[in-house]
């Protein structure tokens, strides 16, 4: 089998531009983001045993995931009686376990305030869904990482609900029968990939289920990209980045915008330092 680059995929956020947040941005921001890690096939083995040797180790038989994990809530609700020093460490190998992983963290991110300011009107209150924004978009760069390494790319979003999952399948389709979506006049400085480019590179789309590991590294690695888009000292950002794990430390910095983790709708948003 031909080694392949694989994008693990995860969401984070309220798809839809009009829907109320809910309780899950209790963070303080609003966006919708699809992400998660770029991974050789023939280095998932080593990722899974890293994996595993973590979960052994502090017996987890849970998914790892993310908000669970920062809440101390549901399936990790167990962390709220443990020391502060079994605590601290529980954190720092977790960290270690992305820093170590043979993965780097790519994802797009959507302001939904912005979104709507700049769509809303424009479209009579029925803009896209974002997941189709996010999803083209990330998966598009994804692709010209995999291009540019020689490889097909697979594309494995974290299984949701059959809705949802056949917009994204859908969305996949079109991108290797179409190409991007997005008006000519406005991306054509982002260097899109041609029709003929996505249907040649890529290669499969299939969901995965919670219990994946690499969707779990997926969904660890997504929510520092969302965070880093409006507070740049965000610590598990900040470590990411300067450990060189997400795709922005692996290409030049004029290529950001055209090949990095994208920020869209930002402009209205006052990053933090």
């Amino acid at each position: 089998m031909p080694v392949t680059l694989n994008l693990y995929l995860d969401d984070s956020g309220t798809r839809h531009p009009t829907h109320k947040v809910g309780k899950k941005a209790a963070h303080g921001y609003d966006w919708f983001a699809l992400g998660g890690i770029l991974v050789r096939s023939d280095a998932e083995e080593n990722a899974r045993d890293l994996h595993a040797e973590f979960c052994a180790k502090w017996e987890i038989t849970a998914p790892l995931h993310s908000s669970e994990i920062r809440s101390q809530n549901e399936n990790f609700d167990l962390l709220r009686g443990w020391e502060k020093d079994k605590l601290r460490a529980f954190y720092e190998e977790l960290y270690i376990l992305m820093r170590e992983a043979p993965v780097v963290g790519i994802a797009c991110t959507v302001d939904r305030p912005g979104y709507c300011g700049r769509y809303l009107d424009q479209y009579k209150k029925n803009p896209w869904m974002l997941c189709k924004t996010a999803f083209t978009v990330v998966v598009e760069r994804a692709a010209k990482c995999a291009i540019a390494q020689g490889m097909k790319l697979r594309v494995h979003p974290e299984r949701c609900n059959k809705a949802e999952d056949a917009n994204l399948e859908g969305y996949y389709k079109a991108l290797k029968a179409e190409g991007m979506p997005f008006a000519k006049e406005n991306s054509d400085k982002y260097g899109p990939l041609t029709p003929e480019q996505l249907n040649q590179t890529l290669y499969e789309f299939k969901t995965k289920q919670k219990t994946s590991p690499m969707a779990q590294l997926a969904d660890l690695y997504l929510w520092p990209i969302c965070m880093g888009g409006y507070h740049a000292s965000n610590r598990p950002y900040q470590r990411l980045t300067d450990d060189g794990k997400l795709i922005d430390c692996h290409i030049k910095e004029d290529e950001r915008p055209v090949l990095g983790s994208k920020y869209s709708c930002f402009e209205n948003v006052e990053r933090k330092a």
